[in-house]
């Protein structure tokens, strides 16, 4: 059985059935307690688990961050939530030196199991310093494992496998995204880290993506359908480690590769994935990977900057033409 519920909910459910699994497991972060949580992700968890395991933190995300580090590091298993990735950049000495490099510089002798969780991208109207893409700059460290996902059942999922997993790990969600809704099957559901989805079979180009921009990916394939163009639709779900295995699979199908991508084009995750697919599937692309990013400058405020500056399906249309050779 399966139950409809909204992605909010869906992380709700994974962290508190992990609490219960597992009492060593805890929340903290800005408003997650009194308040339910920014955007209600944590409704109802203090009632239920008590202020010991459900903290409201000071505005000091270097501070609970590094409380984080440390308690993972003796035995605790953190879930530290940023109300977003944008104001996790303060955290960043606590995620980068401690916790992605704590198992490597004690030569084993330490884990840091934690993770870090928030929205990262775009949310419309939130301009310059609410508004970037952090998948990129996470899995650029070594020790850092990331997860971007807004499918509501593989978000529980991943959510539950990242909590029980030893490594630290960045858990990228969606602003946009916690009221959209989605069958999540009843009982006990893992996802496995590091494996992407096909979303959608096809077979003259691959369609890549992840997050929110899934939902552009799966919107240009149905009007490419329309046409007569069949597009295969992956999403990555974890950004680190890269399920680039999938991808070549599809690739030798298809032929033709377009990557959309709400990061900035230069060293964004399309930029490593085109990499990828020359480096294992050159013989097999029939033209060169096309990436469909964010505008390569800070977020404008005017929604019809706004509009302009992220990847819509008309933009992945274009692409996939492209890469097609057909007239637009």
């Amino acid at each position: 059985m399966a139950r409809n519920i909204q992605l909010r909910e869906a992380i709700r459910e994974a962290m508190s059935e992990e609490m219960r699994r597992d009492d060593r497991v805890f929340l903290m972060g800005e408003e997650v307690a009194q308040y339910n949580g920014a955007y209600k992700v944590s409704k109802g968890m203090l009632d239920e688990f008590g202020p010991k395991r459900v903290i409201d933190t000071p505005i000091a995300e270097l501070g609970f961050a590094g409380i984080g580090v440390g308690a993972a590091m003796n035995g605790l298993r953190p879930i530290v939530e940023f109300m977003t990735w944008n104001f996790a950049v303060l955290a960043f000495d606590q995620i980068i030196n401690n916790a992605a490099k704590t198992l490597s510089q004690s030569a084993g002798q330490f884990s840091c199991p934690i993770v870090f969780r928030g929205p990262s991208g775009s949310a419309g109207q939130l301009a310059q310093q609410h508004s970037q893409t952090f998948e990129s700059w996470m899995a650029n460290c070594p020790g850092l494992k990331v997860i971007s996902c807004t499918h509501v059942a593989d978000t529980k999922g991943l959510m539950k496998s990242a909590i029980r997993d030893n490594d630290p790990i960045c858990f990228m969600e969606s602003e946009v995204a916690y009221a959209e809704s989605g069958e999540v099957p009843d009982g006990e559901y893992l996802v496995p880290i590091g494996v992407a989805a096909v979303r959608r079979e096809g077979t003259d180009v691959t369609i890549v993506s992840y997050n929110k921009m899934m939902n552009v990916a799966l919107d240009a394939a149905k009007e490419l359908e329309k046409e007569g163009i069949s597009a295969e639709v992956i999403d990555l779900r974890t950004i680190r480690p890269l399920d680039h295995q999938t991808l070549v699979n599809s690739v030798k199908k298809t032929n033709r590769m377009v990557v959309v991508d709400e990061c900035w084009p230069f060293a964004g995750v399309s930029a490593e994935i085109a990499y990828e697919i020359q480096k294992y599937a050159f013989d097999y692309l029939d033209a060169p990977v096309i990436r469909v990013n964010s505008a390569d400058t800070s977020l404008p405020y005017a929604p019809t900057l706004v509009d302009a500056w992220i990847p819509n399906p008309a933009k992945v249309i274009k692409a996939v033409k492209e890469v097609m050779y057909v007239n637009a």
